[in-house]
């Protein structure tokens, strides 16, 4: 259908990435840009990061069209950047700068740069896991369009399908019209900038600190074994500087190595934490891809903050 298109994305919710369909729609009228969908204030400052994107980039905005971008269900509440390029392709697409054909099978997330840059969203593993789930319910495999930073995150996930990008005209590129004279400028150069990501190689096991180390407290080390052999909960209490955080560092020590699901299902909270939105929160995740993780909220936090009331932990 001329002036319509449909591109598919992800939302975060917790650790679920629930499924959005992003339509736009152009039409004659009054020149407006208007998004609907339960849109929290970033994900409506779309609209200019997008406008910008798609004009630096060497593309043509449909300055005098009435464009409506729909973010379906219009009851999942929507946040942060990370439709910017879903909303940009659908704009191209309806316009018919690109083929919207070619753009099934595919979902995209990314926030864009008023120059096109392609900048790393939170959840990119959350949306992997998400469209891992819908493999294993023998629905058609989906592949994951990011930025080239979420993307290698993304990748830990096995048998996953993932593409990173740098740039707007990147992700162009590949789903322009083949034969269009319009293209041609596009697709004379080799994509660099596009490119399949490939997991990493599992890393070897993390040295953590040793329990031998610790000169003394034979009661606490001994109850420590046990809950470690036993997969039993510990509860530590006693005087400031007896000891309690030093034994809970070397805990880690004494449980088995981390199995892919427990190391997908860590990472992928990790990714959701303060180190989400900045340009290092994959590299973090990487990082610490496989390590069983040891907090240290501040003596001062209360009960409620403790379980998600938005204290910041510190390793």
């Amino acid at each position: 259908m001329s002036g319509f298109s449909i591109v598919q994305s992800r939302a975060l919710l917790a650790l679920e990435s629930p499924a959005v369909t992003v339509e736009v729609h152009l039409a004659n009228g009054l020149p407006s840009f208007t998004l609907v969908g339960l849109a929290e204030t970033e994900v409506k400052e779309a609209r200019e990061r997008v406008r910008c994107a798609i004009q630096n980039s060497g593309l043509d905005f449909p300055n005098n069209k009435r464009i409506t971008v729909n973010l379906a269900p219009a009851d999942l509440p929507k946040d942060s950047g990370r439709f910017d390029l879903a909303i940009a392709l659908g704009v191209l697409a309806a316009s018919g700068q690109i083929d919207g054909e070619r753009l099934a099978g595919y979902v995209f997330a990314g926030e864009l740069s008023l120059a096109g840059d392609l900048r790393s969203v939170r959840g990119a593993l959350a949306m992997s896991l998400a469209l891992r789930k819908l493999k294993a319910n023998a629905c058609d495999s989906l592949k994951l369009v990011l930025p080239m930073s979420s993307a290698r995150e993304a990748a830990l996930v096995e048998d996953s399908i993932i593409y990173g990008a740098e740039h707007l005209l990147d992700v162009v590129r590949e789903f322009s019209y083949a034969d269009s004279k319009s293209s041609g400028a596009l697709q004379a150069s080799p994509n660099m900038g596009w490119q399949r990501v490939q997991p990493l190689a599992r890393a070897p096991a993390p040295l953590y600190p040793d329990m031998s180390d610790v000169r003394g407290q034979l009661g606490a080390k001994r109850a420590l074994e046990i809950a470690a052999a036993g997969g039993h909960s510990v509860l530590m209490v006693g005087t400031p500087g007896s000891g309690k955080s030093m034994l809970a560092q070397r805990f880690a020590g004494l449980l088995p190595p981390m199995n892919t699901e427990e190391a997908l299902d860590c990472a992928a909270m990790l990714g959701l934490g303060g180190f989400a939105g900045s340009s290092s929160a994959s590299d973090h995740v990487l990082q610490q891809w496989g390590q069983r993780p040891t907090r240290s909220p501040h003596h001062t936090a209360t009960a409620p903050a403790l379980v998600g009331g938005g204290c910041e932990f510190h390793q």
